[in-house]
């Protein structure tokens, strides 16, 4: 290719409700998006809130190794919730007009529909700005932070989802993480043609030791909150055999920690049940390094990073069947699938795992590797570039 025709390099203004330092599936894809981006040439922007009631300003940050701006506006927290940050809706708009003036992006990928998202989606709309919009989020998933009363609960749905609808008709292009999830939005606002794009990873960043376990290591990886579902593992950890002597270690943090602590020492298992709180991604790589099996109960998935970095670290998978968690999981292949809250039927798919011989388990393994390479990063690089230069793609 002739420098005449290599693309040129754009401006790209991403719009986060959540990013670093939260920890959590969507904040995670817009750091390696953002950093994957830079490490193409391309220079990027960042909009997510402040830690403070003040805007913090704009500065280059440090993101995944990759220097990048990124615009911090003024937040609140959200009390029902342990971490969640917004910005005052009536503030954002005035803040978009501003920074949009500014910094006069080529393309504004929201990452959500809600007050960071909508704000920019609707003044770059107004000057002529190619809009790509992901959606991270369903209405469904923040119902637990609300302390709305059910019949209040299903009015905030519908109405959640319409508010979705009138901000992505915005976009020149919709994506979502999985085919699934697609299929959901759709069914739920008259998006059509939305886009499965996998939130992707380098699996080389990933340690993977094929072979048998010594140890029988059950690990978790995410936030520790209702919608994880994490007491339904708690509950099959006591059912399994007994001389197989298993562990069950939770890699994160969250507003559940205390009642599922309580919950473990109600079980009896208080004493083979880790908690680790947060932690870097060197320890979080090697508890999936040196787990024997990787669990998730969670039913609001759209796609789950954490599932396919515990595939990139070769670890078998036993997954909720829900949402996108089919989309990584091939029953009998790389893992198990188990009917989401049922914990007897979890405990019994933990228990065929934890006794496959090693010709078995290291079958298994090699599964979870080879299925993760579908999602590599530099897939999603090229398909988001792709979307952002105005190409029409094929679902």
């Amino acid at each position: 290719m002739s420098q005449a025709d290599t693309p040129r390099p754009m401006r790209i203004l991403l719009g986060c409700d959540t990013f670093l330092p939260d920890v959590n599936g969507a904040a995670r894809f817009a750091e390696r998006l953002a950093a994957g981006l830079v490490g193409r040439g391309h220079d990027v922007h960042v909009v997510a809130p402040s830690k403070t009631h003040a805007s913090a300003g704009s500065f280059v940050e440090t993101i995944e190794g990759e220097p990048l701006t990124v615009h911090r506006w003024a937040s609140w927290r959200w009390y029902p919730h342990d971490w969640l940050r917004f910005v005052m809706p009536w503030r954002a708009r005035p803040q978009a007009r501003k920074l949009l003036d500014r910094v006069r992006p080529d393309v504004i990928h929201i990452q959500s529909h809600v007050i960071i998202g909508r704000a920019l989606a609707i003044e770059g709309r107004k000057r002529g700005i190619c809009i790509v919009a992901t959606n991270h989020v369903m209405p469904e998933n923040v119902l637990d932070f609300t302390l709305l009363p059910e019949r209040a609960k299903r009015v905030f749905v519908r109405w959640g989802w319409r508010g979705a609808d009138r901000i992505l008709k915005l976009a020149s292009a919709v994506t979502t993480p999985t085919r699934r999830a697609a299929d959901f939005l759709e069914r739920n606002t008259h998006r059509r043609g939305v886009l499965p794009v996998s939130c992707g990873l380098r699996a080389s960043d990933y340690e993977a030791v094929v072979g048998p376990r010594d140890e029988h290591k059950i690990v978790f990886v995410g936030r520790v909150t209702l919608e994880k579902e994490i007491d339904v593992i708690l509950r099959a950890i006591p059912r399994l055999d007994h001389a197989l002597n298993a562990s069950f270690t939770i890699v994160g943090d969250g507003d559940q920690r205390k009642n599922l602590e309580k919950l473990a020492g109600e079980l009896g298992i208080k004493d083979r049940v880790t908690f680790t709180g947060r932690v870097t991604d060197a320890e979080l790589r090697a508890h999936l390094t040196g787990a024997s099996v990787f669990v998730i109960a969670s039913i609001a998935e759209l796609q789950s990073i954490a599932t396919m970095e515990a595939m990139a670290s070769g670890l078998p998978i036993v997954a909720a069947n829900a949402m996108a968690l089919p989309h990584l999981v091939h029953e009998g292949e790389n893992g198990f699938l188990f009917q989401p809250g049922n914990d007897r039927e979890l405990a019994d798919r933990l228990g065929q795992v934890l006794t496959f011989s090693p010709a078995e388990y290291e079958q298994m393994q090699r599964a979870s590797l080879e299925a993760v390479k579908v999602h590599d990063i530099d897939r999603t690089l090229d398909t988001f570039e792709a979307l952002y230069r105005g190409e029409k793609l094929s679902r």
